[in-house]
């Protein structure tokens, strides 16, 4: 594998499949199957998984939520997510933890970086659910963080659309994919592919990101290879 160790942000949303909410088993399964051919091949895997599936910090305020709390009710969603993909990895017989940002032993261990990468190093995947603990950090921002101190070779964001786009192509059918830009082209060209407080980190602490549909089958595997899915973000 052209990665020895990554950090993979998953979408809450994508954990949906084809529900309106929670989490379909079908997706689960589909992710777990492709995490432990990928856990097979010698790359440590850590993994952040979004909360939009459950709820969502922002969609609080907009119900009458205050900030804070509408944050740390997505904190805990992002837990409940890491728990059910912690359990389907498991049927599939691979290793994994769960480690949480916030303290709630017994249903996750503290997280330090330490931790992660002993466990990481005997061959566990590791899952770090709670976001940062902060509100108003995303789990983009939480997997940028997250990938940083684990000194990952990529930031792996699995989505529903294979790439970046010169526009959202789900609104936009005249949208053409990048195989690979630069950090400043994206700013230059204002597009959105996570918040900039995540991208930023990235950025400046030389962490790739690599996006790509994790909904095909078989496309982590590929993209780890070293194929040419998704689009690339890297430095000049």
């Amino acid at each position: 594998m052209k990665y020895k160790r990554i950090l993979l942000k998953l979408s809450g949303e994508s954990l949906m499949g084809e529900q309106k909410y929670g989490l379909s088993t079908d997706v689960l399964t589909s992710y777990a199957r492709q995490i432990r051919d990928v856990a097979a091949t010698g790359v440590q895997i850590g993994i952040v998984i979004g909360g939009g599936n459950i709820f969502r910090g922002l969609s609080g305020v907009s119900r009458g939520f205050d900030r804070v709390k509408g944050d740390q009710m997505g904190m805990l969603a992002t837990i409940i997510n890491s728990l059910g993909l912690q359990a389907v990895l498991a049927d599939e017989g691979v290793k994994c933890k769960v480690l949480t940002s916030i303290r709630m032993e017994p249903i996750g261990e503290y997280y330090s970086k330490d931790k992660a990468l002993e466990y990481m190093r005997d061959g566990y995947v590791v899952i770090i659910g709670g976001g940062t603990s902060n509100p108003y950090f995303s789990t983009d921002s939480a997997s940028a963080l997250r990938g940083i101190e684990i000194e990952a070779d990529g930031f792996f964001k699995g989505t529903r659309v294979d790439g970046v786009y010169t526009a959202d192509p789900e609104k936009d059918p005249t949208a053409t994919k990048f195989d690979e830009i630069s950090f400043d082209e994206i700013y230059a060209r204002n597009l959105k592919i996570m918040d900039m407080t995540a991208f930023t980190l990235c950025k400046e602490n030389g962490l790739d990101i690599i996006v790509f549909d994790m909904d095909t089958v078989g496309n982590l595997q590929r993209v780890l290879a070293g194929e040419p899915i998704g689009t690339l973000v890297c430095k000049e």
